[in-house]
């Protein structure tokens, strides 16, 4: 019963999961990118290009007036079911997740071809609670809260080339909680906290070679979050050691990876095509490693401070979007599309994140109610693969399945 557990810090989000893209990271930030599968870079547009691409807000045609999104997400995780080639009293189902995530965009009017943004996301995370008595072992709870201020800046080189970046304020707070069996000759437990504010950045650049044609690139740093905390709490009692306690301090470090993306949207009078490929550098994340006080035990040390190998996989995403406007402009249709890897190799896998290859179906729409707002409502399906794992270490012997997840974003945007 290693510290595989601890890989509490690396895991979540409270308000999200690791459902919508590969590992922990999660793309959809708006209306627009829910509904387009995030196939939403080099057409984004609007308050929300603030965060997907600050190129493009010098583009945008409304430059005299401030633009505003304000979003609510609703989160679904089905409850994912293990069933153990072993023992059927090995089998476990984990805990449905409902989360309501606020999400907040803004871009200011045009300044001699400046143009400033402002954002506040939560672009990754993960919650995964297990209550079944096997599974709790491992993951009785793995949650980490991550909100993200990204302030931008756009400057327009000329009428058919943008620059555009800002800096990333990133705030986590992570929580782990597992216990063994009540049945178990052993008795161990651990409650382990932390927080951290870490910093990055993110580079944008739009070319328009000609109107109807858009290509972007755009790359957000890694950000180590460096989750710290005074409350860890841990316990061990094989019946040779007597009632072993550590209360004190616990940190933990890991990655929100980077993130490069190539995108291209074409339109064909009222309809918008884009095509996009990231690419998520998950290889960054190659070990959990818990850091104690010098004064904690040398058994608890073995069994919760070994650094644990993840040896996470780079990974590719693809996606398709597809924008309808009707009645004028007043309506909006998106459609959207993705194809997503996950970084989890198998032989490192484990209960606190079961992730597998995904496929991502969606679609939304915005009304303009007049000149100055505009509502707009997105559905986005998750469906992740039924995963055969059977770890090195023969800890997981077995399949998971009915992995899936559902997310539905709704939002105002105003103009003043």
């Amino acid at each position: 019963m290693k510290k595989r557990i601890l890989i509490l810090a690396l895991s979540s989000l409270v308000c999200a999961s690791s459902a919508f893209a590969s590992g922990w990271r999660i793309p959809e930030q708006s209306v627009n990118s829910t509904a387009l599968s995030a196939a939403y870079v080099a057409n984004a547009s609007g308050a929300d290009a603030s965060y997907f691409n600050p190129a493009n807000m010098v583009f945008d045609p409304e430059k005299d007036r401030y633009q505003f999104e304000f979003d609510l997400n609703y989160i679904h995780l089905t409850a994912v079911e293990y069933e153990d080639n072993r023992i059927p009293t090995m089998d476990a189902e984990s805990e449905k997740e409902n989360f309501y995530i606020p999400l907040f965009h803004l871009v200011s009017p045009e300044y001699k071809d400046l143009r400033f943004g402002l954002s506040l996301t939560t672009p990754a995370g993960l919650s995964k609670r297990w209550e079944d008595s096997w599974a709790q072992i491992k993951a009785e709870e793995f949650t980490l809260e991550v909100f993200e201020l990204n302030p931008t800046i756009a400057y327009k080189i000329t009428d058919w080339l943008s620059i555009g970046g800002g800096a990333r304020a990133i705030y986590s707070k992570g929580k782990v909680q597992s216990s063994t069996r009540p049945t178990d000759p052993a008795d161990a437990s651990r409650n382990l906290k932390g927080n951290s504010i870490d910093f990055g950045y993110n580079l944008a650049m739009s070319v328009k070679p000609i109107e109807s044609l858009t290509t972007s690139i755009t790359w957000r740093s890694r950000v180590d979050l460096n989750l710290d905390g005074n409350g860890t709490r841990l316990y061990y009692n094989d019946l040779t050691y007597n009632n072993l306690t550590y209360y004190g301090h616990g940190d933990v470090s890991v990655p929100v990876p980077e993130v490069l993306t190539i995108a291209a949207s074409y339109t064909i009078q009222s309809t918008t095509i884009e095509f996009t490929w990231d690419r998520t550098y998950w290889s960054a994340y190659d070990e959990l490693d818990f850091n104690y006080d010098s004064g904690i035990h040398p058994v608890l040390d073995s069994i919760y401070g070994s650094p644990i190998e993840k040896n996470y996989n780079d990974t590719d995403a693809f996606r398709i979007g597809l924008t309808q406007k009707l009645l004028d402009d007043k309506l909006t249709l998106m459609f959207g599309f993705a194809i997503d890897e996950t970084p989890v190799p198998v032989q490192t896998l484990g209960f606190e994140l079961p992730d597998s290859d995904a496929k991502l179906y969606s679609c939304g729409f915005r009304y303009k109610l007049d000149d100055t707002y505009e509502v707009g409502m997105s559905f986005l399906y998750d469906q992740k693969e039924t995963l055969k794992v059977s770890n090195n270490d023969n800890t997981i012997d077995g399949e998971f399945s009915n992995s899936s997840a559902y997310m539905v974003t709704t939002g105002i945007m105003v103009k003043f």
